[in-house]
């Protein structure tokens, strides 16, 4: 099934339910908000999931249409982002371009903890401060956690991935370098993430899900033009690894979001790059400088992931950027409860 996030005037918002086709949206019967969902997924699913099934096979009376300006992220806020760097491939690239002396453990996933607080829907415009904090994209793949027991194993971690999504994990590179050599983490380096319209089930990913990833395109735009298409297949730790390695003396709890890292392939000049970094990287190792831009104030970028059958999975990320502190929604319709769903 494929869920949303109706603004509706409240932090967490009002649970949808979407059709396969993307098309129209209803109130979900058996939750009010998605970390409701979460939190009681085992009792709350197979009432969703039978609502589900009925909208689709018998029709979607009394459903709207499916308005992404209307949608918060599908999961508004956390309790607990990480994010890893689990296609060592980007890390090479940006090693080899900079002479960089990475101190990496073999075996052992890069995570790094993030802010979950304030989520930003997949088009509203997104503000920043200025241009020379050096504005870039990254995209992944999130998952939606339920309770993760500390020590959980490889064999079990995957059942607890509950949702599927696509994020545009912003960064500000300008901000990078100085918040690593400090050796705590990142602040003004990772503001807020941005989150595709739907997450998804694990069903709807059908074959394409094997080996704990995600083995489809993600294809990335800026200002409507190609910029890449790298595929999930090439994650060296699977999200078992991860969630795994994560809980190893710790309770995950329940709505906890995990992030790929930006999507990276060995193939990248023929099938491109997920962010900036890594395309100025390849520029460096091949020219000695690096030619492509960071974000500019009014450019735009677009993510999206097909299914096999040609479907759009989680919806389109298609965001502007522009100068500012707020994020500023482009709808028209500020709390959904002028209207019906």
């Amino acid at each position: 099934m494929k869920l949303a996030t109706l603004k509706d005037g409240s932090r967490d918002g009002r649970l949808l339910l979407v059709n396969r086709e993307l098309t129209r949206m209803i109130e979900a019967s058996a939750a009010r908000t998605m970390q409701q969902l979460i939190e009681n997924w085992d009792e709350l699913a197979p009432e969703l999931e039978a609502q589900n099934q009925e909208l689709n096979n018998h029709g979607w009376g009394g459903a709207e249409a499916f308005q992404p300006v209307r949608l918060m992220a599908p999961l508004p806020r956390s309790y607990q982002f990480v994010d890893a760097s689990s296609f060592l491939n980007h890390g090479k690239i940006m090693e080899q371009a900079y002479n960089l002396d990475v101190k990496k453990t073999p075996g052992i996933p890069i995570l790094v903890q993030r802010q979950g607080d304030d989520f930003i829907n997949a088009v509203d415009d997104y503000a920043f401060t200025t241009e020379d904090d050096q504005c870039d994209f990254e995209g992944e793949i999130a998952v939606i956690l339920n309770d993760v027991p500390a020590g959980v194993g490889k064999d079990n971690a995957e059942s607890h991935i509950k949702l599927f999504t696509l994020i545009n994990d912003v960064s500000m590179r300008g901000h990078l370098f100085r918040e690593l050599q400090m050796g705590f983490g990142f602040i003004n380096a990772k503001p807020a993430t941005t989150f595709a319209p739907v997450a998804c089930t694990l069903d709807e990913l059908g074959d394409s899900y094997a080996n704990g990833r995600v083995n489809l395109d993600l294809h990335v735009q800026r200002n409507n033009e190609w910029f890449g298409n790298p595929n999930g297949r090439e994650m060296d730790f699977s999200f078992a690894d991860l969630i795994s390695h994560w809980a190893y003396n710790r309770n995950l709890r329940a709505g906890t979001v995990l992030g790929t890292g930006t999507f990276s392939n060995k193939g990248f000049r023929e099938v491109g790059s997920a962010c900036l970094a890594e395309r100025r990287a390849i520029e460096m190792i091949d020219n000695g400088q690096s030619t492509t831009p960071f974000i500019q104030f009014d450019e735009s970028l677009q993510f999206e992931m097909f299914a096999s059958d040609g479907s759009s999975l989680f919806g389109k990320i298609d965001q502007t950027f522009v100068k500012g502190h707020d994020h500023a929604s482009r709808s028209d319709v500020v709390a959904a409860t002028e209207h019906k769903v």
